[in-house]
């Protein structure tokens, strides 16, 4: 376990991120290998991944759900998340990045920076996290080391340095230059890598091993004034000294490391973890956490046992054995069994009666949880993901996490009368583990809707709800999840009042809607004076307000980018309440939507087609029938990508056409991008289908 300060130094709470098929879990894989945590080699390909643990991640090949394990390499304990790499997923690198301190960006030497490798470098930049690069699959026919550099200059605007060369190239790759202390490291086959020979550099490698190392002193000179002097005065610079200018500018975020390798072919890995190790911040070299109290005023926790506890639940998993497990990283002081801790948000106390620490599907029960250190709790009834847990009798909430729309949905009913209740428990289940996946019930049909990030998702949730929960359903075609918005705002009023038997109640409000710029979200604000609505029944109004935007004036999809302005209204001393002022507001709101001009969104994706010169025609006619809008073509490794942006409901079975336009050669990948209106006739035919008119 974490303990003090100087343990603490010790501890790295790393996520390894990419494109789909960059290699993550295979390099996690090793990681464990070498550090002793596993003793065979587990592979993706053949279903063996320790760390791909579902039937589900194991028959596709790909990882669907972030994994925690720790290992430990050269005294320091390094806690490690394997995240997916599949754009459906997203959620799960989005809520693992909320409670990491340093990243592993894994990127594939042929394919170079790949769509998704840009949205989860995106989404560290949002958390300001530092980085280190492996740039994989060195042993891959069409490996370009300098391509991959030059892409994470341009796409990613990052300022990577190479800290190891490597040694050959595609089928003669055999080793890295480590150019800090001028090596050439080569791995043992016959262990399997695990015996690194240090060796002195080749003659034909001397001369690019002196540039690259020209080139990262110059580099490190811009951020780091002592190897600047010795630089400019042609003194030595130790190994030392380069490693601790390198550690400060990858904390600051001015430079990303970079060191390549082939994972799959055991060689490069140990130079990654030493990088790991050396480069990436501890609990200790992280800002402390900061949040609020019950006002609003921030509240700072240190890294430190003596500190009042807190931690962020960043994950939640339904396991068939032991129940709700609740992943937690904690930020201050120590979670011990049998502590009562306070959940702010939802204003619940939470017993601790079961700790573990994970190792994959794999647990090992622990008696605390100390600062910097991840692990997870069994059983919590009221917490949900990025919800705050602080000591019992204090007061913290940290900064929760944002969850992207769902832009797809499928309805779903029970095949027998016994599956019934089963799937809505199961649903239950999934909804509370799942932040990106939803749930409703369609006034007009009855029918129960789940939504999702993509076809992928929807079809992962379908299988568990089949295999992990046992329920028989029967499953519609992917439907576009719509969304609705204003096009021109409108002011309502509203009264609501009870007489007779029960308790009298009355509230009294007007609302303003207006329009907001797209992708801005919905927003409340309130301009009454005191003497109108007190400011007790504010918070209620919201409530409502905001209640009554999931359900839009069109077709009752939720409504977004709209402000609510609370305008007017009237209260009584004796007979307003906070339900009555909530009323009040959701009927006003009602009201003011169902008399403003509104209008259909439709969720557009981000396309990324990767195809032969031949078929770049075919593509693009098939890409102009579904009605997408084409950004650019360029090279890329012997093919040329096209860019575009399309309406996901005309892309459903796109993998089949563009296999059909380009006899199987082609590939795409394809993310959420935004909503947008669709054009009023399109619109009508959607509405009126809908409806059933």
């Amino acid at each position: 376990m974490a303990g003090g300060e100087n343990s603490l130094s010790n501890v790295r709470n790393i996520g390894i991120m990419a494109h789909i098929d960059a290699g993550k879990t295979t390099t996690t894989e090793r990681i464990l290998y070498y550090s002793g945590k596993s003793h065979k080699l587990g592979e993706v390909h053949n279903g063996t991944a320790v760390m791909d643990w579902m039937e589900q991640e194991q028959e596709r090949g790909i990882t669907i759900t972030s994994a925690a394990t720790s290992c430990v390499w050269k005294n320091t304990q390094i806690n490690i998340i394997d995240t997916p790499g599949h754009v459906d997923f997203t959620v799960e690198v989005e809520r693992c990045l909320r409670v990491l301190d340093g990243v592993v960006a894994i990127f594939c030497a042929v394919g170079g920076v790949e769509p998704q490798s840009e949205t989860v470098w995106r989404q560290a930049d949002r958390y300001r996290i530092p980085r280190i690069a492996f740039v994989n699959k060195m042993d891959r026919v069409g490996a370009a080391l300098p391509r991959c550099l030059e892409q994470m200059e341009t796409r990613l605007g990052a300022q990577p340095v190479l800290i190891t060369l490597p040694v050959g190239q595609e089928d003669t790759f055999s080793g890295v230059i480590d150019l800090l202390n001028q090596k050439m490291l080569q791995f043992d086959e016959a262990s399997k890598g695990q015996v690194v020979l240090e060796k002195d550099i080749p003659e034909a490698y001397r001369a690019e091993t002196s540039a690259a190392r020209m080139t990262l002193l110059e580099k490190l000179a811009d951020f780091d004034e002592e190897v600047m002097d010795k630089y400019l005065n042609d003194q030595e610079i130790t190994p030392g000294e380069i490693s601790k200018a390198l550690r400060k500018a990858t904390l600051a975020l001015d430079i990303v490391p970079v060191v390549c390798g082939s994972a799959f072919k055991n060689k490069g890995v140990q130079p990654l973890l030493d990088a790991v190790a050396k480069y990436l911040p501890s609990p200790v070299d992280v800002p402390p956490i900061e949040g609020t109290d019950k006002n609003g005023a921030p509240l700072i926790r240190k890294p430190v046992r003596s500190e009042r506890f807190c931690g962020l639940v960043f994950k939640l998993q339904s396991d068939p054995f032991i129940g709700n497990l609740a992943f937690i990283r904690v930020y201050s002081g120590a979670l011990s069994l049998g502590d009562k801790v306070y959940n702010p948000v939802k204003q619940k106390t939470e017993k601790i009666s079961k700790l573990i620490k994970l190792h994959a599907n794999k647990r090992e029960e622990i008696s605390s949880i100390g600062p910097g250190d991840i692990g997870a709790i069994v059983g919590l009834k009221f917490t949900r993901t990025g919800d705050t847990l602080c000591q019992s009798g204090d007061y913290i909430s940290l900064e929760s996490m944002v969850f992207p729309e769902p832009v797809i949905g499928i309805a779903i009913e029970p095949r027998t009368k016994a599956d019934e209740n089963k799937l809505a428990e199961s649903l239950e289940k999934i909804v509370r583990e799942d932040p990106s996946f939803r749930v409703t019930v369609s006034e007009e049909t009855g029918q129960t809707i789940i939504s999702g990030m993509g076809e992928l998702h929807l079809e992962i949730i379908v299988d568990r709800l089949i295999r992990e929960f046992k329920v028989e359903a029967n499953v519609g075609t992917p439907q576009v999840a719509f969304r609705e918005t204003l096009v021109q705002g409108a002011r309502a009023e509203a009264r609501f009042e009870t007489h007779g038997t029960g308790k009298e109640q009355y509230a009294h409000v007007e609302i303003e809607l207006t329009p907001r710029d797209r992708g801005s979200g919905n927003t409340f604000e309130s301009s009454v004076q005191e003497n109108l609505i007190p400011p007790q029944y504010i918070e209620a109004v919201k409530r409502g307000v905001l209640n009554s935007l999931d359900s839009g004036p069109l077709i009752g999809y939720p409504v977004l980018d709209v402000n609510a302005r609370l305008i007017g209204g009237s209260y009584d001393e004796e007979k307003s309440t906070e339900m009555a002022f909530s009323v009040a507001a959701t009927m006003a709101c009602r009201k003011a939507a169902t008399q403003a001009e509104a209008a259909l969104l439709e969720p557009v994706m981000d396309l990324e087609i990767s195809t032969p010169e031949e078929y770049v025609g075919e593509v693009m006619n098939d890409l102009n029938k579904k009605r997408a809008q084409i950004i650019g073509v360029s090279i890329g490794n012997a093919v040329q990508v096209v860019r575009a942006k399309a309406p996901l409901a005309e892309m459903f079975g796109y993998s089949t056409d563009l296999r059909s336009a380009t006899q199987g050669r082609a590939t795409f990948t394809m993310q959420f991008n935004e909503f947008a209106v669709i054009p009023a006739k399109r619109a009508e035919i959607i509405i009126h289908k809908i409806r059933g008119v």
